[in-house]
């Protein structure tokens, strides 16, 4: 029976499931893969966590995944083991042994990584990467801020140096080293190598099978150290600059068939993370979401 134009207003409005469903079927058309879209919102302080990975793990479960898999992805990132976890979900559950990630708009941090262990990244020239240095929130004068864990290993070791090179009164820089303990700087170090470690591993596994560790870490440099190019732990890297990091990325002509379904898909789970809910975990037939 036809819906009443109510229902279907009511549908448009919220972005069910309904809306979106021929549209998963279209790009899967067009990939030859079934397409498993993951999306955390960019407004609510929400990140990529264990429970994603078990959420997803129970979609992909469900699915005929024989031929492989395609993960949709979009999120400012979160926690980098949730994220090694969700590398290890998708390839275990792939009837190949490996998974495509498609790129639609930004795929940030943790979710960076997501896309580094998958064997074929799809990105148009206007997608995003980007760096995946751990950051650190610390309160200052009562507000909490988010901080570069390499900007603030950096600034500790110059101010030592600087401190035992000094001449004469080394009050100024025992003041400002006061405000660092060494327990947590030991502790930023430990998480700069686990992020940097996860990233590698990823790699090796995947894209990069074959390829020395520390050749590794040399061409993706760029996405480890904001101090070898971005400066900034939210500024971009298009799709020529993970092509210069031997990044296995397949560009999208943004005016072609495929890429128009995969932005009509984007473009309504973007709408309802941002409205309606804070994640969404979807397929054509399934679709897990946390409220807002």
């Amino acid at each position: 029976m036809e819906k009443s134009t109510y229902s279907q207003i009511l549908e448009e409005t919220g972005q069910t499931r309904a809306m979106r469903a021929a549209l998963f079927k279209e790009i899967e058309g067009h990939i030859g893969r079934p397409l498993i879209a993951f999306f955390t919102s960019f407004r609510d302080p929400v990140d990529i966590d264990d429970e994603d990975a078990d959420r997803l793990q129970d979609v992909l479960r469900r699915m005929d995944l024989s031929n492989g898999l395609v993960l949709m992805l979009s999120s400012p990132g979160g926690n980098g083991i949730a994220s090694e976890r969700i590398i290890n979900i998708c390839r275990s559950y792939s009837g190949t042994g490996e998974y495509w990630v498609i790129v639609p708009g930004k795929a940030k941090s943790a979710a960076t990584i997501i896309c580094l262990g998958a064997s074929k990244i799809l990105m148009a020239p206007t997608s995003e990467l980007g760096p995946v240095d751990p950051q650190i929130l610390l309160m200052e004068n009562g507000e909490l801020r988010q901080w570069s864990a390499h900007n603030l290993i950096s600034s500790y070791e110059d101010l030592f140096s600087r401190a035992q090179r000094a001449k004469g009164n080394i009050q100024p820089f025992l003041l400002q080293l006061s405000h660092y303990d060494e327990r947590d700087v030991a502790a930023w170090k430990s998480l700069v190598e686990l992020s940097q470690d996860i990233a590698t591993k990823a790699l090796e596994t995947g894209m990069m099978k074959d390829v020395s560790t520390a050749t590794i870490r040399k061409r993706i440099k760029v996405f480890l150290n904001p101090e070898a190019g971005t400066k900034s732990h939210s500024r971009p890297i298009f799709p020529a600059q993970a092509l210069k990091s031997k990044l296995f990325v397949q560009e999208q002509d943004v005016r072609s068939a495929s890429w128009s379904s995969i932005t009509d898909l984007y473009t309504r789970l973007e709408y309802y993370v941002t409205r309606h809910v804070s994640k969404v975990i979807e397929s054509s037939e399934e679709s897990f979401f946390m409220s807002i």
